[in-house]
């Protein structure tokens, strides 16, 4: 998938849990997990607005976009 989420980066940087901050943004820990480990189908909005807030970052800083690589293009 050529968005590639780095909550997990920002999490380290701040030296947060996931159950610290899943609790902090509301969500339950398990969807949390998906989102960071890139296997969600969405985000809302208010979950990423509480992100931003609790990990004091921008949305740029959670989520890029890559170009898939060559390799993957002849699957």
């Amino acid at each position: 998938m050529p968005v590639v989420v780095d909550i997990d980066v920002m999490m380290a940087r701040r030296k947060m849990s996931v159950g610290e901050l899943a609790e902090r943004i509301g969500i339950t820990p398990t969807n949390l997990a998906v989102l960071k480990n890139g296997r969600a189908k969405a985000v809302r909005f208010t979950t990423l607005d509480a992100l931003c807030e609790v990990l004091e970052c921008q949305p740029g800083d959670l989520l890029r976009w890559e170009a898939e690589g060559a390799e993957e293009a002849d699957s």
